[in-house]
């Protein structure tokens, strides 16, 4: 009488440790692995065809060192390894027809590009096989050029350099260091192209005495921006994986705090674009200028108990910028407010502009034509009461005259056709008939 079959092997016999001491033999032994057509099993930053994997924690797991896996390629092995928590992803893609279609070699030294990896550092197969041709083979060493980016030389700067520069008064500007010194956190508001941004980095020059960027670090805030850019969090550390990464603020604190006797600045630019209470956290109190310090060091959320307190030292400054034209932006709370001083900003139309653009060449003809009309449409402006003060616009969009005078009058004309009259569409977007008579009165030849 025939003997019944033998019942296929029980691939429940497998567990997580057998899966484990199989990669731990594979990476000991750098055995080679049958390649996956479609997936990977992540493992501490390394990829392995998932089946081959298996098929060795279950000869492990049944003391049979010739037993095969009962179960195909694809999602029935990757379903059990999955339930014992591990992690299987599609492969690395690589393009159709490309010099490395179907040439598993090159596939594994391209994830050198993925991961960042040195041309030196890349893994290569311990046994040649077969394709990768010797011009792709070349193509993989190449590397980026390093970038030639660097800090300009640092030059002395004083007040008097800042106010040649700048179109606001010598007492507006040591009102605003006075401001910075206090709080230590100073916001500069006001309509768009009132030079903000540009006094800001000059404030940041100010406190170090020279144009050193070395300590000053500019971050623009933005609906997206959140707590994990900007303190700390988990991103993607190129081998499929996530680590913890500090962000801007812990990277400056750490930088000033080495180097107590000099101050840094942080410059925040379109501060109020960012959700701010979202960005900052609980790290909002250590802004203050009483908290700062290694007496006031908190512990970060995503830090292990054992890793050192975080504070902000008394040496680091934050300037921001807001745009107070801006309709889709909330207004500041009141907490975050009485952390920062506040100097306002406003379009200089005056003496400052006159004189950079006669000194440019600009015909005094077309300077003050200029003059008259931001004027005559900054009052306007000002008056509307669904505007106000704070949509007048500023002078910073005519702070570049062109190298040749006998351009300025069309330069003007540009400006004001290309860039003012689109914003006074926004403006007054449900008055269509008075943005059209603005624009008219300030186009007129």
């Amino acid at each position: 009488m025939p003997s019944a079959p033998a019942s296929p092997p029980d691939s429940s016999l497998l567990t997580r440790e057998h899966v484990l001491r199989a990669l731990r033999q594979i990476d000991r032994e750098a055995r080679e692995l049958t390649p996956s057509t479609v997936y990977d099993l992540l493992f501490r930053g390394r990829r392995y065809p998932p089946r081959p994997v298996a098929e060795l924690a279950f000869r492990l797991a049944t003391g049979e060192t010739e037993a095969a896996w009962p179960l195909p390629a694809g999602a029935p092995t990757n379903q059990v390894l999955e339930k014992l928590s591990f992690t299987v992803t599609t492969k690395r893609p690589v393009l159709a027809n490309s010099p490395h279609d179907g040439d598993v070699a090159a596939q594994e030294a391209m994830q050198g590009l993925y991961t960042g990896l040195a041309a030196d550092e890349i893994p290569q197969p311990s046994a040649p096989r077969k394709s990768a041709a010797p011009a792709a083979e070349a193509q993989l060493q190449v590397q980026e050029p390093e970038t030639a980016y660097g800090a300009a030389p640092a030059e002395p700067y004083n007040r008097a350099a800042a106010l040649a520069e700048l179109f606001i008064s010598g007492d507006k500007l040591d009102d605003a260091l006075a401001g910075l010194e206090r709080k230590r956190n100073l916001i500069l508001q006001g309509p768009p192209g009132t030079g903000k941004t540009f006094l800001a980095r000059r404030l940041a020059w100010l406190l170090l005495g020279a144009t050193d960027e070395t300590r000053v670090e500019l971050v623009q805030f933005h609906p997206s921006y959140s707590y994990e850019d900007f303190v700390q969090g988990f991103r993607p550390d190129g081998h499929g994986g996530f680590h913890l990464a500090d962000g801007v603020l812990p990277d400056v604190c750490r930088r000033a705090a080495q180097d107590p006797q000099r101050p840094f600045i942080l410059l925040i630019d379109e501060i109020n674009r960012g959700h701010l209470n979202r960005i900052f956290g609980e790290l909002l109190v250590l802004l203050e200028p009483d908290k700062r310090g290694a007496r006031h060091a908190v512990r970060l959320p995503y830090s292990p108990a054992t890793a050192p307190r975080f504070f902000v030292p008394d040496n680091l400054y934050l300037i921001g910028t807001m745009n107070t034209a801006d309709r889709s932006l909330a207004p500041l709370d009141y907490a975050l407010r009485r952390r920062f001083a506040f100097v306002n900003m406003e379009p200089e139309f005056g003496q400052p502009l006159r004189q950079l653009l006669l000194k440019q060449g600009v015909s005094a003809a077309v300077t003050e034509r200029l003059l008259s009309r931001m004027i005559e449409l900054n009052q306007a402006i000002a008056a509307d009461p669904e505007l106000g003060p704070d949509f007048q616009i500023g002078h910073s969009y005519f702070c570049l005259p062109p190298a040749r005078p006998a351009e300025a009058p069309t330069w003007l004309h540009l400006i004001l056709e290309q860039e003012i009259a689109p914003l006074l569409d926004e403006y007054w977007f449900d008055q269509p008939a008075q943005a059209e008579a603005h624009k008219q009165r300030l186009l007129r030849t």
